[in-house]
């Protein structure tokens, strides 16, 4: 998956990618890096052993092992945005290595909306400069490894309406972020 080796590097020299869990305010997640920056988010599954579980199979040669750095930063990050604080991820580096193009122009698409906006998969798609692109962007969203740190939770269905969530929880866990960071002002409920 992510954090793979590029072309022409020696496995057998080249860094084991890692991964740390941590808590947070919806529970525990985790975090992935290796050599070229963040290779993903891991958001809260049903529970800690679903967790652990999910990062094994999402990065099965990554070793558990103490951040630092870039992921004691990605950490920070989401910890303080999980609780409604202010954060910043614009210093992190996010290994793109096996992220198609086009899903990197989206990712880097819905970093730009701010805590607290909001853009709807066609909006984003008119952004990328192909407005019949929508249900592209919501696949491209759809397969997001670094949820929250791209906040695919702020790209919404047509209406304001909430759309998909990949991650564990579904449409809920995406509404209990956006309550978390203000964007719920006159959303459509779940089944509107």
């Amino acid at each position: 998956m992510f954090c793979g080796l590029p072309v022409g590097v020696n496995s057998a020299t080249a860094e084991a990618p890692n991964f740390a869990l941590f808590d947070t305010a919806i529970g525990l997640c985790g975090v992935a890096w290796g050599e070229s920056g963040i290779c993903g988010v891991q958001l809260p599954e049903a529970n800690a052993q679903q967790t652990l579980q999910r990062m094994r199979q999402r990065f099965p040669a990554a070793q558990e092992t103490l951040p630092t750095g870039p992921a004691q930063a990605a950490i920070d990050g989401v910890v303080a945005m999980l609780r409604g604080q202010s954060y910043d991820f614009s210093a992190l580096v996010l290994d793109m290595r096996g992220v198609p193009a086009f899903h990197q122009r989206v990712y880097a698409l819905a970093q730009a909306i701010a805590p607290g906006q909001t853009l709807t998969y066609g909006e984003l798609a008119a952004r990328l400069g192909n407005p019949g692109a929508a249900r592209a962007v919501g696949q491209a969203l759809g397969r997001n490894p670094f949820a929250p740190v791209v906040p695919c939770h702020r790209v919404l269905a047509a209406g304001d309406k909430p759309g998909g969530f990949s991650a564990a929880g579904g449409i809920r866990t995406k509404l209990r972020l956006l309550i978390i960071e203000g964007a719920m002002r006159d959303m459509p409920g779940l089944f509107d």
